[in-house]
């Protein structure tokens, strides 16, 4: 058992996953729902705001379509979450509604999220509900999307969820599953595996792990986790993953406790703009850069063209791309000046040179520090 801090959560994400709202059968299991609920009924009335990001919509219309096979393929799997959707919510909105809790529906694809415009609405939405004191329902919009049902892309809303709490400036991100945290290996087939209880960065040796662990019961696994994790944390949230089944875990991490595996944050919160650019919802392309321009980032610098080494892949100016170093670590992202055809150009010369080589210039910088966004 963790030892509570002098820090409790105001604003705070819940993703549920398939695996814990099931218990590894086809239908919601009561015995596992009920405790999650309750502990989110007495946050709420704490004066917590809650959203809640949850998956089981294509369990649940598997089995009202009494179908016990597994089904491939994008058009069946939206088809069984059209069924399952207003189950899913059904679910929800009788339970909540006998604590006098409304709940919203919330669905969200990439595609909505991958615009400024779309970003902003869908944020004033969410905020909005939480302001009039309802709570927010999250999950992925199967029915319509394509890219996205593709459990290789949100990997079973883990990486929704932080998407979401990058919308909202959450404090925290509960990812809920059937595992207790990241383990130093499989702990289901090493007994000599254990918890790492806490992260400061999400490294290579970090990836590894995930990589090693599994979690047959989930969609995502634990490889989405950290994906899920890189992106909270980057943009100032707490993300802790822990298992669902632990007594009042909801209730004891909002007030501070350390359960499971917690992620932390690795910069302030940033202002709404920054986030959007750091969610990769929008990228085009990316930048590989030298040393020089790495030190030089690092230190609230812009991005020259002489400390380009090459572009990777093709975007136009104003696309937002993301920047990694010689060594191919990624460092951060932001908005280009210059298209992938110019920096073809460009690269690694002075800036004083840009006009002789384009024939026109958009100014010194291939990236002004106003526009970038290090991590």
């Amino acid at each position: 058992m963790g030892k509570a801090k002098d820090k409790s959560y105001n604003r705070i994400v819940v993703k549920l996953g398939t695996s814990l709202l099931t218990g590894g059968k086809d239908h919601l299991d009561n015995d596992v729902v009920s405790p999650l609920f309750n502990q989110m009924v007495t946050l709420h009335r704490q004066g917590k705001e809650l959203i809640v990001v949850s998956s089981g919509s294509i369990a649940l219309g598997k089995h009202r379509l009494g179908i016990s096979r597994k089904i491939k393929g994008i058009p069946y799997r939206q088809v069984l979450a059209s069924v399952g959707q207003s189950l899913l919510m059904n679910f929800y909105d009788r339970f909540f509604k006998e604590h006098d809790i409304i709940v919203a529906q919330a669905l969200l694809a990439k595609a909505d999220l991958s615009d400024r415009a779309g970003y902003l609405n869908a944020r004033n939405t969410l905020l909005a509900l939480l302001e009039l004191g309802v709570m927010p329902v999250v999950n992925e919009n199967d029915v319509v999307a394509v890219d996205e049902i593709k459990e290789s892309v949100f990997g079973d809303n883990d990486n929704l969820s932080a998407m979401v709490a990058n919308l909202v400036d959450a404090d925290l991100l509960i990812i809920l599953s059937d595992i207790a945290g990241l383990y130093t290996a499989d702990p289901h087939a090493n007994c000599k595996a254990s918890l790492i209880p806490r992260v400061e960065k999400i490294d290579n040796q970090i990836e590894r792990l995930a990589k090693g662990t599994s979690n047959s019961l989930a969609t995502g696994g634990m490889i989405t986790k950290i994906e899920a994790a890189r992106l909270a944390t980057s943009s100032g949230v707490t993300l802790i993953i822990a298992d669902g089944k632990e007594p009042e875990v909801i209730r004891r991490l909002a007030a501070g406790e350390e359960i499971g595996t917690t992620f932390v944050p690795t910069t302030s919160k940033l202002e709404s703009r920054k986030r959007w650019m750091l969610s990769g919802l929008s990228t085009r392309g990316r930048l590989i850069v030298d040393s020089g321009a790495t030190e030089a980032l690092r230190k609230r610098g812009s991005l020259l063209a002489a400390g380009i080494e090459r572009a990777v892949g093709r975007f136009e100016r104003g696309d937002i791309v993301n920047i990694y170093d010689y060594k191919n670590n990624h460092i951060g992202c932001g908005i280009t000046n210059y298209s992938s055809d110019d920096i073809a150009v460009i690269k690694g010369v002075h800036s004083k040179k840009i006009t002789a080589l384009l024939s026109y210039d958009y100014g010194s910088e291939v990236i002004h520090r106003n526009n970038l966004v290090m991590i």
